[in-house]
């Protein structure tokens, strides 16, 4: 394999698969994240139910991800991930009935929030499960050597899934409603759940058949507490996520501020998600393993800066311009986090590592989603992004000053030993 191949993850043919799958999974998530906030925010009128969506989302996702990482290394991962799809199938048909105009004329809207805040809990239980499990799997439809590059078309397939949705979500909305956009978002994911099937069954890897679920569990965060590098990416991720991220209220900035409508909120949900993908498939010939560490604080801090030149704009054009910039810097801070992930991790405690990085920055998106909606009701939504992006260009600092390891992390090192590995 050339070192700089990078087509090196996409010769092996579950890989692909898993990408298809992936891509029509994370479409249709993407989709209905939109699609609920949209329709939340019309029902209430009030930016802080899109924090209780976030919250209720949030604490099943963190309080389960530890339990979920055990039980993750534990199982046969494709059958796991089958059993996660299927769930989630039956959440979107939920959502789907939900918003029907049987139950738009027969229920109350308090009852109707009630079932779409439920159905939203019982998917933040399933995150807890999906994020280790796709972690896990993916070291498992390659080998070591192209898990970069994995990384990369892994994350790439996930934001341009997102660019997609977050554009499709918007104009369906004005287009056929919520209601028949729901009925598209089920059909994806089944045939997500038909994907999955043509991937093999895969090895169990775990060594700690004598472990109590307590003492897995603490090995699992250990290992992660312990590395100054790995607790160092999630931990800027996470901030990033929670104080900078504004996703949860683009629908007051869309309505309220921008005065966009249905079509200018798709505009600003995949603008932030097509800076991304471009960067991240620019990653795939451009590789970030040289001087890591540093492209990743720099990255993060970029992100901040141009979410608060967003929190700022009054202007449609200006607001896109800003999402996107933001969306070229985090597309890098994600690349390389996965990276860093995937090299770092042993096999035996993938779903365990998994776990705590949806914990860290799966979980902060909901959490954030909760901080939005709050600093939104009490400052106002413009003041709250450039507040959450002020708090992001600190701690970014900070963390480069003090975490030395991550300062100076260059990954090229961890894979020349990976290829020396594969040769013996």
């Amino acid at each position: 394999m050339a070192k700089n191949d990078p087509y090196a993850a996409l010769r092996f043919k579950e890989f692909n698969i898993f990408l298809l799958l992936r891509f029509a999974l994370v479409l249709g998530w993407s989709m209905q994240f939109v699609v609920i906030e949209w329709q939340v925010y019309a029902l209430t009128e009030d930016p802080l139910s899109l924090g209780i969506i976030g919250l209720c989302e949030f604490l099943p996702a963190f309080l389960l991800a530890p339990f979920a990482g055990h039980i993750v290394d534990k199982k046969e991962k494709r059958n796991l991930f089958t059993l996660c799809i299927a769930l989630f199938s039956l959440i979107s048909f939920g959502l789907f009935w939900l918003t029907s105009e049987y139950i738009e004329a027969n229920w109350e809207t308090g009852s109707i929030l009630l079932g779409i805040y439920a159905l939203v809990f019982f998917g933040g239980v399933l995150r807890a499960f999906f994020g280790p499990t796709i972690f896990s799997l993916i070291a498992l439809l390659v080998p070591k050597r192209a898990y970069p590059n994995a990384a990369t078309w892994s994350s790439s397939t996930w934001k341009g899934a997102n660019v997609f949705g977050a554009l499709c979500a918007g104009f369906l909305i004005a287009w056929i409603g919520v209601h028949y956009t729901l009925g598209i978002i089920f059909i994806l994911v089944m045939f997500a759940l038909l994907l999955v099937f043509r991937i093999g069954k895969k090895p169990i890897l775990y060594k700690g058949n004598n472990e109590s679920v307590k003492e897995s569990l603490k090995a699992g965060l250990s290992f992660v507490f312990n590395d100054k590098v790995i607790l160092g990416a999630l931990t800027l991720d996470m901030i990033a996520v929670l104080f900078g991220g504004a996703v949860a209220i683009f629908a007051v900035f869309a309505k309220d501020i921008l005065d966009a409508g249905p079509k200018g909120f798709g505009l600003l949900n995949a603008a932030l998600s097509s800076g991304s993908i471009i960067t991240m498939l620019a990653t795939t010939y451009l590789p970030i393993t040289k001087n890591t560490g540093k492209k990743l604080l720099v990255s993060v801090f970029g992100f901040g800066v141009f979410m608060i030149i967003f929190g700022a704009s009054k202007l449609l054009w200006l607001s896109v311009v800003a999402l996107f910039f933001s969306g070229v810097f985090d597309g890098v801070s994600m690349v390389i986090r996965q990276t860093i992930l995937q090299l770092k991790t042993p096999d035996e405690m993938r779903g365990r590592v998994g776990a705590v990085n949806s914990m860290f920055v799966g979980s902060s998106n909901e959490l954030g989603a909760l901080e939005s909606g709050i600093a939104a009701k009490l400052f106002g939504a413009p003041l709250a992004v450039v507040l959450g992006g002020t708090v992001t260009l600190i701690i970014a600092a900070v963390i480069g000053v003090k975490n030395k390891p991550l300062r100076e992390l260059d990954l090229r090192k961890d894979i020349e030993e990976h290829e020396l590995e594969e040769i013996l």
